[in-house]
């Protein structure tokens, strides 16, 4: 259907758009009328380390060596240079060396 029809592929990238905007507006809207409480508070300050915690846990366990090369790397930038950018691409960096070296 969208390769033969490219207007259907920007009314798909709209829709997906207005979704995805629509669920971040509502999430604001919605937080403004709930009030915020201590235990609110410390839930909102803890959950983004449970999100990254989340994704890196099955790609430990599933990952390799290569993963966990990846993940010490990441953790030491992050520790050295206190800047998210510079442990991403240093995380991505090894993992690719070691994927090309074969492990």
């Amino acid at each position: 259907m969208i390769a033969s029809d490219p207007a259907g592929f920007f009314l798909l990238l709209a829709a997906m758009t207005l979704v995805v905007y629509l669920t971040r507006a509502g999430g604001f809207w919605l937080i403004g009328r709930v009030t915020i409480g201590r235990r609110l508070q410390k839930i909102l300050e803890a959950l983004p380390g449970a999100v990254i915690a989340a994704t890196i846990a099955p790609i430990l366990l599933h990952g390799g060596p290569a993963a966990l090369l990846a993940l010490v790397a990441a953790a030491v930038a992050m520790l050295i240079v206190r800047n998210d950018f510079a442990a991403v691409v240093a995380g991505v960096a090894v993992a690719a060396a070691a994927r090309a070296a074969g492990l």
